[in-house]
């Protein structure tokens, strides 16, 4: 080989091995950057994660506490309704005790004897009677049991009112007690009447005995 070939051969080769240098070079700084990037992405990874992460543990709490706030509210609600229930049976259980105690009342008062209920009817028109003439009328049960001078002895109690009372042929519709009529205008005397006129005044003095 000429010398002027081999000086080209060797420029040559010179060549190559600056090629190579250069290739290397971008090369290294490619994988360089590559691996910046693979780091940079990886911690980028790691911070969603972390975020995602602490975000879903805030969201596992805010659920929880508003579950146990829920639970409490729920607990509560069945607590006022269970205690309204109560005290709503309660009260039923003590108007029926008072209900029940005045109509045993109201029985054993209608349970007199003919004597005890005759000279009742009298207290009652002594109370009763208006200082007008008018008339008394019995139920048929009582026209027919009535005692020797009972008639009399109303009158008589009318006229310390002022008054006059006649008793009347035509039996009344009440159970016990009777009607007083002045004029057309009738008064109802009887023991129902006198026990419904007083009852708020007979639950209250029954709710004292039992329940004070």
């Amino acid at each position: 080989m000429s010398a002027q070939n081999q000086k080209i051969e060797r420029r040559r080769a010179q060549g190559m091995t600056g090629l190579e240098k250069m290739m290397n070079q971008i090369l290294e700084e490619a994988n360089a950057s590559a691996n910046s990037k693979r780091a940079e992405a990886a911690a980028e990874a790691d911070r969603i994660k972390a975020a995602a992460e602490a975000e879903a543990e805030e969201k596992a709490a805010e659920i929880a506490q508003k579950s146990a706030t829920d639970l409490a509210g729920y607990q509560e609600r069945v607590k006022s309704s269970a205690d309204l229930k109560r005290r709503t049976a309660l009260l039923a259980a003590k108007q029926e005790l008072i209900t029940e105690t005045i109509q045993k009342a109201y029985e054993a008062f209608c349970a007199k004897d003919d004597a005890e209920y005759f000279e009742t009817l009298k207290k009652m028109v002594e109370k009763f009677a208006a200082p007008q003439k008018g008339e008394i009328a019995l139920n048929a049960q009582d026209l027919a049991k009535i005692p020797a001078g009972f008639e009399k002895e109303v009158n008589a109690l009318a006229q310390k009112k002022g008054g006059e009372l006649v008793l009347s042929k035509t039996p009344a519709t009440v159970e016990k007690g009777f009607i007083l009529s002045y004029g057309g205008i009738e008064e109802n005397c009887s023991f129902k009447a006198m026990f419904d006129a007083k009852k708020d005044e007979c639950q209250d003095l029954v709710q004292k005995i039992l329940f004070s």
